[in-house]
């Protein structure tokens, strides 16, 4: 415990590079932190900080999407019915006619008597209640009710049709030695002929699409439709859409095959696929397939069946569908009873009558039409090219009033195309009509494209197609402008288009702005409107980027191509400038949708943006500030994503320096940051009750809510990216300065619960104290990960990946406050042992010599597992390790202790503690789980193994391990006493030994001349080793400091003595005084055992 007290003195008394922000705290009065339930005088108060972090958060997420550039056409999303287009405003609703309410009355029976389909729980399955409905609500008398029906039943019946949508499979069959398969499907309809089978055999084998199948006359080949093959997959992907005539919707069935496909391979070049082949099953499979592949090129003849193997199949009667629709898995069925199978097939059914529908007519003339309009224009001698044009002409002029099919219109121009070269000319009088009609069609596209986002939304796909579609036809008209002599278009029609892309965004810009932030309004009321239009400018240029953008470009290479065109290599999709890769004058191909309403939203933004932060700045409160913090942030974002294109550059844009009038909004939402993270982390400590949060967390929910806080802050700093690195180093400082005052803060209040809590009696492993210790440990990795994420580039030279000086300052600051927090934690937590420990050492030392020693050391060892065990499962492992190493320090000193309050023990004594001290090494080092024995037999292990060491051993042996202390010399370099030159070898004939002292050299000057008078001793030791032989010694070399003796001496000692343990020659070198005592100027040792 003292050793640990120790520690923590010495750290609280070493001096840091940036002070420590506890002390820092206390030596502040003014500070936040010195009160924590106060924030700072005219903070937001929202209570506890919830509601600012929850604000916080929402501006993240508005961030996450906002990351890069976005993926073409990534907000794709729907495929409902587009807006409808606008119609010629005199076609307003009328009353009906009584003929024109007999058709629909008429039109409904007809509904109802030919209905298909199974209806749903909530819809009406009984005819005569629907027709008497009908009946009630068009109040017709029961005569004329039971007339119409007649007339209706008289009618023609209508034509079914089944869409069926096969879009995926799961779970099916491994048929490859690869362990997937090449999945297909095969589906078409059985008609109502093809299904009466007998009852016994209908269950033991179904139908099959399989080639040259023998159970049933093959099916046409235009019922039947194969889906894509999927490679390698037993769950494939294939959303492919199909639509089946219906004979008889009573009696028909959808049938579905599943199949994998197998392409015809050679022997050889199956046997080669081996190396493929995955587990036992795979080799199977593996071996089936050598077998097809012998049979497909040996004997087989061409009518054999082919060789992909079945999956499944699915029947479903027509009549069982929905009258809704059906969306959902089928499981797979055998087509016998040895068939093997597994998985499902996800469809999507709807069962549609093929009746000609008003709604959904695309334009497209009908066969007697087309027939009748065929003679007509031979009988009036009418050419191809005319007959074009006038179809043209009219349909163009229909589509005004009532909409159609651009895909259709699109046709009838390509239609009348192909035929404009082969014709001479047209006459003046029907040239005319045709330029009046592109005129006309050109202004209506013109129109749409000004209302863009109203009629063709980005979140559409159908919507999408047909403006990709609208401007195909317009770029068809681009075709026959030089061809004409009268002009139809007045200017360019790029120009045009250009025009109405910038009314068109002027006029939706206008619109949101009146309804989010009108210019009557005060500024502080127009701020959180502002804040929503510039979220909307930004979603919407997200979408002329990824969708409108690249359908621009994708079309403007498309038709450059039909024109012989060269745009060179294809780019990215909306980062490329279609003005720039398209050579055509007065071409729609010019504009650059993009560019052009980023351009213009851009500096309408940046205009109100500008005018209101003026307006703002002189009365800032936090409530603006918090408003321009957000607005700024929409802004930075939008110069990013101008940055991010390829060859933009945003110090072109009207938002550059923006950031200028921001700065004070966001240093003052900066600090209200910092008193809520105070706010948000005091309501955390108080709620908590220092317990984990689930089994597998071992910290509590403080700790998360401290974690997410942090993660929080530095995810907002990295969005706000301030531009200006002065600015930014300023900034950033002082946010890293304030999350390091939250984290110490934050930790002092959990200390401070912890204190606060009654600890429960006889308890020495506090389950409080190690969720502490968790958060803390969490916390601390939480915030420096924090604070890595707060870096700013240090200018143009600054290193990368390297922190900046001041952030480094602080991270170091509070690592090392942490640390501290956490060793004051540990300590308390030990403390708690300290007792029972130095009890169990007590009861070792007074163990009688009677017990063995490990029975003395059991009870000590048995208390260190159980708490051990505790503290392993409440804390994490770097916080299990700082226990580790304080209590076994807190063992150490305890035993010392008790060796220092025992003395005349016996050798047994030290014996016993030495055992125990090996034993706690082991239990410790727990075979490599715990403290590594480096740390382990460091520090008081030493002093603490040598005590022990030294006092179990006898007195001859502690003589001996004196001379063995001896024998280990400093090296030559560093020893100051000088060098001794000696050479020894043992005689074995005279058995004796040889000692020869040759010279010596760097002396100790130990006279007054600066020089010395030196003599070499030579004795064998230890003594009880060699009783009889008396030591030797040279002649005294005066003055001087390199002495050369070149003496021999023999010492008659047998072999065996010179081989024992410790056996040596000490050579002590002496200064020779005449009148006073020797003075002593060195020694050194030579050990025996390695001399032969």
């Amino acid at each position: 415990m003292s050793t640990l007290l120790d520690i923590k003195s010495s750290v609280l008394r070493q001096v840091q590079a940036c002070p420590s922000f506890r002390r820092r705290a206390e030596q502040d009065p003014g500070s936040a932190s010195a009160n924590p339930q106060e924030p700072a005088t005219g903070a937001w108060k929202p209570g506890d900080g919830v509601e600012f972090f929850a604000q916080m958060r929402l501006m993240l997420k508005k961030g996450e999407g906002r990351q890069g550039l976005p993926c073409p056409e990534a907000p794709l999303r729907s495929g409902s019915p587009p807006p409808p287009e606008p119609v010629d405003p005199s076609r307003g609703l009328r009353a009906l006619t009584p003929e024109e309410v007999e058709m629909l009355y008429e039109e409904a029976l007809y509904t109802v008597l030919y209905r298909a389909g199974t209806m749903g729980p909530d819809q009406v399955d009984d005819e005569e209640a629907l027709l008497s409905y009908l009946q009630q609500v068009f109040g017709t008398s029961p005569e004329e009710h039971a007339e119409a029906i007649e007339r209706v039943r008289k009618a023609k019946a209508p034509t079914y049709a089944l869409k069926v949508s096969v879009m995926r499979a799961k779970n099916l069959l491994a048929k490859d030695p690869n362990g997937f398969s090449d999945p297909y499907c095969m589906l078409g309809i059985l008609p109502a002929s093809g299904t009466s089978r007998e009852p016994g055999t209908q269950k033991e084998q179904r139908f099959s699409f399989r080639k040259g199948g023998k159970r049933s006359g093959p099916l046409p080949a235009k019922c039947i439709q194969v889906t894509e093959v999927k490679s390698s997959t037993l769950n494939p992907v294939w959303k492919e859409h199909f639509l089946f005539e219906i004979e008889d919707v009573n009696m028909d069935q959808l049938h579905l095959d599943i199949w994998d496909h197998d392409d015809d391979v050679s022997l050889v070049e199956a046997c080669r696929k081996l190396n493929e082949v995955i587990g036992l099953k795979g080799v199977s499979r593996y071996f089936k397939q050598i077998v097809k592949s012998a049979r497909a090129n040996g004997t087989a003849g061409p009518t054999e069946d082919h060789a992909d193997d079945f999956l499944g199949c699915l029947n479903i009667p027509v009549r069982e569908v929905p009258v809704a629709g059906v969306d959902r898995w089928f499981k797979l069925e055998p087509r016998s009873s040895a068939s093997r199978v597994q998985g499902d097939c996800h469809l999507v059914l709807k069962l549609i009558t093929t009746q000609p529908n008003s709604s959904s007519w695309r334009g497209e003339l009908s066969t007697p039409a087309a027939t009748i309009l065929c003679l007509h224009g031979a009988q009036s001698n009418l050419s191809p090219l005319q007959l074009a044009v006038l179809y043209w002409q009219v349909s163009s002029r229909h589509h005004q009033t009532r909409t159609l099919d651009y895909s259709y219109l699109l046709g009838l121009l390509e239609d009348m195309q192909a035929h404009w070269e082969e014709a001479a000319s047209l006459p003046q009088e029907q040239e005319e009509s045709l330029a009046d009609s592109f005129s006309a069609f050109s202004e209506f596209g013109l129109q749409l494209l000004r209302q863009l986002r109203d009629y063709f939304p980005a979140t559409n796909s159908t919507a999408v197609y047909r403006l990709e579609l609208l401007l195909k036809c317009l770029g068809k008209l681009q075709f026959f402008q030089p061809s004409f002599e009268i002009c139809p278009f007045e200017t360019e029609l790029n120009m045009d288009v250009a025009a109405a892309l910038k009314r068109g965004n002027r006029e939706w810009y206008d619109r949101i702005l009146n309804a989010k932030s009108p210019r009557e309004q005060p500024a502080s009321q127009r701020l959180p409107g502002l804040v929503a239009l510039a979220d909307a400018v930004y979603d919407d240029l997200q979408s002329c980027y990824s969708v409108y953008a690249s359908l621009f470009h994708r079309w403007a290479r498309q038709f450059s191509a039909v024109l012989g065109l060269g745009l060179g290599p294809a780019e990215p999709a909306g980062g490329t400038q279609v003005a720039e890769v398209c050579p055509l004058p007065g071409s729609i191909l010019n504009v650059d949708f993009f560019t052009l309403t980023f351009r213009q939203l851009e500096r309408l933004v940046a205009e109100e943006a500008w005018v209101l932060t003026e307006e703002l700045s002189p009365k800032m409160t936090l409530e603006v500030a918090s408003g321009l913090f957000e607005l700024y942030l929409t802004l930075a974002d939008l110069q990013r994503f101008w940055d991010s294109i390829p060859g933009r550059d945003s110090r072109s844009l009207a938002l550059a320096g923006i950031h200028t009038p921001f700065l004070p909004a966001v240093k003052l939402w900066l600090q209200v940051l910092r008193d809520q993270a105070k706010c948000r982390l005091q309501g955390a400590v108080d709620v908590d009750t220092l317990e984990p949060v689930d089994r597998s967390s071992r910290h509590s929910s403080s700790a998360a809510t401290a974690g997410l806080c942090l993660s929080h802050i530095q995810e907002l700093w990295v969005r706000l990216a301030w531009p200006d690195s002065a600015q930014a180093q300023g900034l950033g400082t002082q946010l890293g300065q304030d999350m390091c005052e939250a984290t110490v803060f934050y930790t002092e209040l959990l200390r401070k619960k912890v204190d606060t809590q009654p600890g429960v009696a006889g308890e020495a492993v506090s389950e409080a104290l190690c969720v502490v210790l968790n958060n803390v440990e969490l916390v601390r990795k939480a915030a420096g990960q924090a604070l890595k994420g707060l870096a700013w580039p240090e200018g143009p030279t600054g290193p990368e990946g390297v922190l900046p000086r001041p952030l480094l300052s602080c991270t170091q600051a509070l690592d090392d406050d942490l640390q501290r927090e956490a060793r004051t934690v540990t300590a308390h937590l030990t403390s708690k042992m300290v007792g029972d420990i130095r009890k169990y050492v007590q009861h070792i030392s007074l163990s009688p010599d009677s017990i063995q020693n490990d029975e003395a050391v059991a009870p000590l060892m048995k208390y260190l597992d159980e708490k051990l065990a505790l503290l392993n499962a409440s804390l994490v492992k770097g916080n299990l390790n700082r226990v580790l190493e304080a209590l076994w320090e807190l063992l150490l000193q305890a035993i010392l202790q008790a060796l220092g309050a025992n003395h005349d023990v016996s050798a047994d004594f030290y014996s016993r503690f030495h055992f125990t001290l090996e034993a706690l090494v082991n239990f410790f080092h727990a075979e490599g789980q715990g403290l590594p024995l480096e740390s382990l037999r460091d520090g008081s292990y030493k002093r603490l193994e040598e005590e022990l060491r030294l006092h179990k051993c006898s007195t001859r042996e502690c003589i001996e391990q004196f001379y063995l202390d001896k024998l280990k010399q400093r090296t030559l370099e560093q020893n100051r006493f000088g060098r001794l030159s000696v050479r020894c070898h043992y005689e074995a004939a005279e058995q004796r030994l040889a000692v020869e002292v040759l010279h010596a050299a760097d002396l100790l000057p130990l006279d007054a001349n600066g020089l010395s008078d030196p003599f070499v001793i030579v004795e064998l030791g230890p003594p009880h080793l060699f009783p009889l032989v008396r030591s030797q010694r040279t002649q005294v070399k005066t003055r001087t400091l390199h002495p050369v003796y070149d003496e021999l001496f023999y010492f008659s000692v047998p072999a065996e003595a010179c081989r024992r343990r410790g056996a040596c020659v000490l050579f002590t070198v002496m200064d020779h005084d005449w009148l006073s005592t020797n003075d002593f100027a060195g020694e050194a040792a030579l050990g025996l055992s390695g001399v032969s």
